[in-house]
């Protein structure tokens, strides 16, 4: 009697099985529908917000925005980025370029190594307006044939490292001419060139500042 019951219940569980194959629809339930069964929505992100000059953060309403990168290696120049405009950077095939300079209501400039030169970016920084910006990159070196009176003219503007600079040393600044900068921004970065640490055959790594700039300071 338990061999008929077992039998008959085989038999039915074969039928149901057989049933459930030839008249339920196969699209309607899958392995991968079984697996998903029981999880949890996974929540993602949207993309973050690209921002002007590539800044990590935005910067307020009513602020100039700008980030300075030096020039790095051979290959790699000088960019200064001003209310993400990207096309201020040295576009000459140039190795020893002194310092690119940008003026914001100016035009860019780029000075070559050579005391020559050291003399035009002078002229260039004195015959700036009241009310402007001055935003300084180096590439390559810019200490060898750079003058006593330019170094100075560049502490008068706030430089605290440029009688630092030495042999192709990269060095970033940002100045002021006839108002005075947030004390809560860095005007300036210095990052001299060692055998032992450069990130290129005999220069240093790139460095950068970049910030914002109230626009009712100027």
């Amino acid at each position: 009697l338990r061999l008929f019951g077992l039998l008959l219940a085989s038999l039915a569980a074969w039928y149901l099985g057989y049933f459930l194959a030839a008249h339920v629809p196969q699209h309607t339930v899958s392995i991968a529908a079984l697996q998903e069964i029981g999880k949890k929505p996974v929540l993602r992100a949207p993309a973050p917000k690209r921002q002007k000059c590539d800044l990590w953060a935005p910067c307020p309403p009513g602020n100039f925005v700008y980030r300075i990168l030096s020039g790095g290696g051979k290959q790699r120049r000088p960019k200064i980025c001003f209310e993400d405009d990207d096309a201020l950077y040295c576009e000459k095939k140039c190795l020893a370029v002194l310092f690119w300079l940008f003026c914001c209501c100016c035009s860019p400039m780029c000075y070559y190594d050579s005391t020559e030169h050291s003399g035009e970016m002078m002229d260039f920084i004195r015959k700036a307006p009241e009310g402007t910006l001055l935003l300084m990159a180096t590439h390559d070196d810019g200490s060898t044939r750079l003058k006593g009176d330019a170094k100075k003219l560049l502490e008068e503007l706030g430089s605290k490292e440029i009688k630092n600079i030495k042999f192709r040393s990269s060095w970033v600044f940002i100045a002021a001419k006839g108002f005075k900068l947030p004390e809560n921004i860095q005007k300036e970065k210095i990052n001299h060139s060692d055998k032992t640490k450069n990130r290129y055959k005999g220069w240093p790594a790139e460095i950068q500042i970049e910030g914002c700039i109230p626009r009712n300071l100027i």
